[in-house]
């Protein structure tokens, strides 16, 4: 699985969530070929959706920037082995109105 791979560079999700959130993203890498990035943020955001509630956000790659607005507690960003992801819930997501 992680292997001690994943460096978590920000986040203020619980830590249950960040493990689950990288780990999320080793099952995806194990799935999909690492240059299938659609295929890989689909299944993570996918995953969250089912876990955690609609909402949610994936962007993965290896040079990428962003602005957004999330939840409080629902922000990860990661890296894993030579890429970047970004998990987040939209605070203007359905659940929250």
């Amino acid at each position: 699985m992680l292997e001690g791979k994943a460096l978590v560079e920000d986040s203020d999700m619980p830590l249950n969530m960040q493990m689950q959130a990288m780990s999320f993203a080793s099952q995806a890498l194990d799935i999909y070929d690492v240059f299938d990035l659609k295929a890989i943020s689909c299944y993570i955001k996918k995953e969250f959706d089912n876990r955690y509630g609609i909402g949610w956000q994936c962007v993965v790659g290896s040079n990428f920037g962003c602005y957004f607005t999330h939840n409080k507690g629902t922000f990860i960003y990661f890296t894993l082995e030579s890429l970047n992801f970004l998990i987040f819930k939209g605070a203007a997501s359905p659940e929250n109105k």
